[in-house]
Formats: structure tokens, sequence, C-alpha cells
């Protein structure tokens, strides 16, 4: 496991989280950037994970501080839009991690049909998730695995209803805490079944 000072480490990508966030305003796009890259690296770290899941890939960003988590894991990481694939990929290699993330370009749904479970860790940082994207995220999450997940706060109406239904069963959830100073929640999965 590293050692090493978690803000120190998640600073390395500072200049990348900078160019996310000038890409999104030119761009155009709703690819917002993360906003607490140590505390995601920390979440991360402390899981040592294997195998990383991440929904929405970006430029890079996440994927390099998940990555950069455990010298050992393997990551892939979904995204929709060919020209943040195309940047991710030049992001990561930059990074020196391009041969431990897989970038794939698809919809999440499409491409989650392809790859096995299951992931230590998953990451959706995008607009409010839907329950059969959670539901899809459980099945692929292995036995005490964690889901970080960005933006369960914007939900509202029968969406918010479902979500807050399926995060209440104690067979299947457990809040552990949250980070980005309260937005992102960390869930682990509690039901020994994959």
């Amino acid at each position: 496991m590293k050692t090493t000072n978690i803000e120190s480490d998640a600073a390395r990508f500072e200049a990348l989280r900078a160019e996310a966030d000038e890409h999104r305003q030119r761009h155009g796009c709703h690819a917002y950037v993360f906003e607490d890259g140590a505390g995601l690296l920390a979440a991360a770290r402390a899981e040592r994970p294997e195998r990383i899941l991440e929904l929405g890939t970006a430029i890079g960003y996440t994927a390099c501080l998940l990555a950069s988590a455990e010298d050992r894991a393997q990551m892939d990481t979904i995204e929709r839009d060919p020209d943040h694939v195309a940047l991710a990929r030049e992001n990561l290699e930059a990074a020196g991690l391009a041969e431990r993330v897989r970038v794939h370009h698809g919809d999440f749904f499409d491409v989650l049909a392809d790859l096995p479970g299951p992931y230590d860790l998953a990451f959706f940082d995008g607009l409010v998730p839907s329950l059969s994207l959670i539901e899809l995220l459980y099945e692929r999450l292995k036995p005490n695995g964690l889901l970080i997940c960005g933006n369960l706060c914007l939900a509202h109406g029968a969406n918010q209803r479902l979500l807050d239904a399926e995060f209440a069963t104690a067979e299947r959830w457990h809040i552990d805490g949250h980070i980005e100073n309260g937005a992102t929640s960390l869930i682990r999965k509690t039901n020994g079944s994959t």
C-alpha cells in the first residue's frame, strides 16, 4: 500500500484538473471537474483496489487519480464523447498510466454488458444516476466493494425516491461517508452475492 502524502499525490494531477475545467468551458460540455481530488484518492487508496470501474472519463483527471491509488490496479473507464476518449488516452499516457487503464468509448450500459466483474471499486460522477445504473453497478461490484457516487443530492421526484429506497436497503448497501463537501457518497455493497 502506498504511504506517501495524499495531498501531494493528488497535486501531481492539479494541472490536468485545471485543463479539464478549461476544456469544459471551451468544449461547452457538461464534464464538470471533480472538486475533491485528495478525497477521491484517499478513498480509493484505502480500498487497495485491484480492479476499478469508472463511468464518465471526461479527459482523464479522475481516472489518473484512481489508477494511481494502487500500483497493481487495473481500470476500465467508459466515456461516450469521442473527443474526451482521445484526450483521456493522451493524458493517461502522459501520466504513465495507460498500460493499466482501458478507456472504452460508448454508452455505459452497452459497454458494461461486455465487461465482466467483479470490481473492487466503482466511481460515478456524472449527473444523477438512474436506479437501473445503480443496479448494474451493484451487480458489477464484488462483495464489500465500494461505490463512490457523486450527485445523489441532486436527485428529485420519482428518481430521488427510488434511489433513496435503494440505498436504504441494508441488505444491499451501507453508507460509509462522504467526500467533496458531502456531494459524493461512499457506499459499501453489503450483500455477499454478486
